[in-house]
């Protein structure tokens, strides 16, 4: 946008320097012009009023020295013609067409003074002239030779000298153009970051008052909107944990008070009906959980991703070996493999490695990913490894179940999303997106893909340590 602003500001640059310029040269012209123009017909009059003199005395001796000694001064030719000879000085000959026209116009007693406009880049020279003699009686006429040389030079040193002024204009505007720009995009720019990232983490830090009056109250109100869109967003996040939690409570009255139920309970059409509630609260427990951990995991991405979180517990992250929160994990899962027939693997790495993130929110993103793996690969190998990459490292967790395509894996990170396949297995459908949101807290990335020649495969992949 600078570019398209400063483009169009250098046209209306261009176009108020050749304004300028054109005046200013214009009136150069004229004024040099005139100058020739006084001086030359000055020397015309003075001539004729000295051939109309030795006319008069019938001696031409002082006024055929005063013209040669124009002529040797300024280069310029002379043709006085009286009425019994013709007297010349210079270069001009009588023979020139314009020369027998001015004669013409002169024996008319018409006078011919006016010299054309002095322009720096021709070449040539013209003539004036005029007669002498009584009112009523031409006795002669008298032709100048007017050569501009001197006059053109002038007006090219002006030239020269404007040319210069008008750079030095068209930078200044320029420069000024850019400070003036700058002065009103910045604003503009800091206003479009500010947009990104109250989209991205829901939050955004306060906008200057900058740049012109408009812009200024622009940033005021843009930052009472993002003030009260992230009050908004947290107070809707806090509202969440903090009904799920409330209903634990009464959740958990529930679950003991149909405990004690069963225990009175003697018939199997009755206990059986027991079982059937105790198992719907199994799932909305489950499911408080799942929202739980997600509010959590949410409140921690928002946090880091704006690198406003202040609280000790926001600022986990470290560098860390992930082979030891792996093993661990692999450990915790290894009964549930089994009772589901999986078999669970960890590699180990060639090589040392580190990474950025808090261990026990790695610990939670390897469990949900295992505990998914073995609920959809059920009698599948699942293989844990981590491996280095360009700036950090990268944790698999990988298995041979039936996998997703490609559209489900992209829709696999959204919230309360299951697989047609997978309707009826136990799920709440919050695992992935528990998972991604960890990882974005951890400056990571999840990431989906297809296992030849089935299965899926989960990549976690963090940056380094320091030296990353």
């Amino acid at each position: 946008m600078k570019v398209r602003v400063l483009g169009i500001l250098s046209v209306i640059a261009v176009l108020i320097v050749v304004t300028v310029s054109s005046v200013i040269l214009g009136s150069a012209g004229r004024e040099v012009t005139q100058e020739v123009q006084i001086n030359r017909v000055a020397a015309l009059n003075r001539f004729a009023q000295l051939a109309n003199d030795a006319s008069a005395d019938n001696d031409t001796t002082q006024l055929q020295r005063e013209m040669d000694r124009y002529s040797e001064l300024y280069g310029e030719g002379i043709l006085i013609r009286l009425q019994e000879r013709t007297l010349r000085s210079g270069n001009l000959d009588e023979d020139r067409q314009d020369v027998k026209e001015a004669i013409s116009r002169a024996s008319l007693n018409l006078s011919d003074t006016t010299v054309s406009t002095v322009r720096p880049f021709e070449t040539g020279t013209e003539t004036i002239s005029r007669s002498f003699g009584t009112a009523s009686q031409v006795l002669g006429e008298t032709v100048l030779e007017v050569d501009p040389s001197a006059a053109r030079a002038k007006l090219r040193e002006r030239w020269f000298v404007v040319g210069l002024a008008a750079l030095a204009m068209f930078a200044v505007l320029l420069v000024a153009a850019a400070r003036v720009t700058g002065w009103v995009l910045r604003p503009v720019h800091r206003l479009s970051k500010a947009v990104h990232e109250l989209e991205e983490t829901g939050k955004t830090s306060q906008l200057p008052e900058a740049g012109p009056p408009e812009l200024r109250e622009l940033s005021r109100s843009f930052t009472a909107m993002a003030n009260t869109v992230s009050a908004s967003m947290a107070s809707q996040r806090q509202l969440i944990a903090d009904t799920s939690h409330q209903l634990r409570n009464p959740v958990g009255a529930l679950r003991l008070r149909i405990d004690l139920l069963q225990l009175e309970l003697r018939n199997t059409p009755g206990e059986a009906a027991a079982a059937g509630v105790v198992a719907e609260l199994d799932r909305v427990e489950h499911m408080l959980d799942g929202v739980l951990k997600l509010a959590a995991a949410e409140h921690r991405a928002a946090a880091g991703a704006a690198g406003t979180a202040q609280e000790p517990e926001h600022q986990r992250q470290s560098v860390i070996d992930p082979i030891p929160v792996l093993q661990g994990e692999v450990e915790r899962a290894e009964p549930a493999a089994k009772r589901a027939g999986c078999t669970v693997t960890l590699a180990q790495p060639g090589e040392p490695l580190a990474i950025r993130c808090d261990p026990e929110e790695l610990g939670q993103m390897v469990g949900e990913l295992l505990a998914n793996a073995i609920k959809y690969a059920p009698g599948g190998r699942i293989a844990v490894s981590a491996r280095p990459t360009q700036g950090g490292a990268a944790v698999v967790i990988s298995d041979d179940g039936p996998g997703l395509s490609a559209e489900q894996r992209d829709a696999s990170t959204k919230r309360f999303w299951r697989a047609p396949q997978h309707s009826n297995i136990p799920g709440n459908g919050l695992g992935m997106t528990i998972v991604e949101r960890l990882a974005e807290a951890n400056d990571g990335m999840l990431f989906l893909d297809a296992r030849e020649p089935r299965g899926l495969a989960a990549r976690l992949e963090f940056t380094g340590g320091p030296d990353a």
